[in-house]
């Protein structure tokens, strides 16, 4: 903590005083007698101003004037430099809820996961590093929903999502409605930090708006969209009779490319929990997380401690003047 003067020039007024020295003697007029009983008796008890020592008085004044010229120079507490992110991008995360997204595609180390349990793995640590970045999060089905708004607050953004269940938003697969309600969310942001990025595994069968419409709508509000398809090309499951059956899935990459090309973004496809970890490696290094601060520091006003030391002696000044102080003589002090 350090104490600074906000104004010290305004010091270049402490000899001001010393001018009444030049200034010629003012020519002291006899005021208008007013005869009052008892006043020597009066003057006995409280005492005659002029005796007190004139040095002291002198020195008080001097010292109040001294206070009152520090408290106009504003004295300040400044505290240490605070240094605080600049707000880069504000990113919203579509993810799909529809009942494809349970399925247990997914490989991570040796163990089959789900395609939610993945994404949410590998998004949420993607969350914990975009400090800085404003960040939203929407869930869709047959639907979509905002389930956070833009905010800063990561770890908000993380447990949400971590919360997210199969069919929370339905069955079914609206790419075109998310696509809609991340432009409606960023449209008031820079249009420079404008980033959607949406996970799916099936092919747009729901909503109301066209997935390549929306993406035409998006272009032109200046939202990149990198779009994820998530999910293994094909697997084997368990058919009749207990019979193992190759399926395929049906992610339609087609137009998950062509909401990324439209866009300016780009599409990633996860076939297991390795690709989705890069293609976030790579999210991050395309859209590099902001490095820029600004800095601060937290500033106390001083100027009330001197100010009121300076009224303090103002007042003691008058008190004397008027003869209302007991007087007190230098010797007694000495004396005592």
């Amino acid at each position: 903590m350090n104490i600074e003067l906000a104004w010290p020039w305004i010091l270049a007024a402490l000899p001001l005083p010393l001018l009444a020295l030049l200034l010629p003697a003012a020519t002291e007029v006899a005021p208008p007698a007013l005869r009052f009983p008892f006043f020597n008796e009066m003057r006995a008890t409280l005492g005659n101003s002029r005796s007190h020592h004139p040095r002291l008085r002198l020195g008080v004044a001097a010292l109040a004037w001294l206070l009152l010229v520090v408290a106009a120079a504003r004295p300040q507490s400044v505290g240490q430099t605070v240094h605080l992110p600049v707000t880069g991008r504000s990113i919203m995360l579509a993810v799909d809820l529809s009942g494809s997204m349970q399925t247990s595609d997914m490989v991570s180390g040796s163990h089959a996961v789900s395609r939610l349990a993945a994404v949410k793995a590998v998004a949420g640590e993607f969350i914990k590093h975009r400090a800085g970045d404003r960040l939203g999060l929407i869930l869709f089905g047959d639907e979509a929903y905002l389930q956070v708004p833009l905010t800063l607050d990561r770890n908000t953004v993380g447990t949400l999502l971590g919360e997210a269940q199969i069919g929370l938003a339905g069955q079914q697969t609206a790419i075109g409605d998310a696509i809609g309600l991340a432009i409606k969310r960023l449209r008031d942001e820079p249009i420079k930090n404008r980033v959607l990025i949406l996970l799916t595994d099936g092919a747009s069968n729901a909503g109301n708006v066209d997935p390549l419409k929306a993406a035409d709508l998006a272009a032109r509000e200046g939202v990149r969209i990198y779009t994820i398809g998530v999910g293994a090309d094909e697997m084997w499951v368990q058919g009749s009779f207990g019979m193992p059956q190759l399926v395929h899935g049906d992610l339609d990459e087609d137009t998950l490319k062509a909401i990324a090309q439209k866009t300016g973004g780009r599409y990633f496809r996860a076939a297991d929990v390795a690709a989705l970890t890069q293609i976030y490696g790579l999210l991050d290094k395309i859209e590099p997380v902001s490095r820029d601060e600004q800095s601060w520091r937290p500033i106390e006003e001083l100027y009330s401690w001197p100010l009121a030391g300076a009224l303090l002696l103002s007042v003691l000044i008058a008190l004397s003047a008027s003869g209302l102080l007991p007087r007190v003589r230098l010797a007694e002090v000495r004396h005592a």
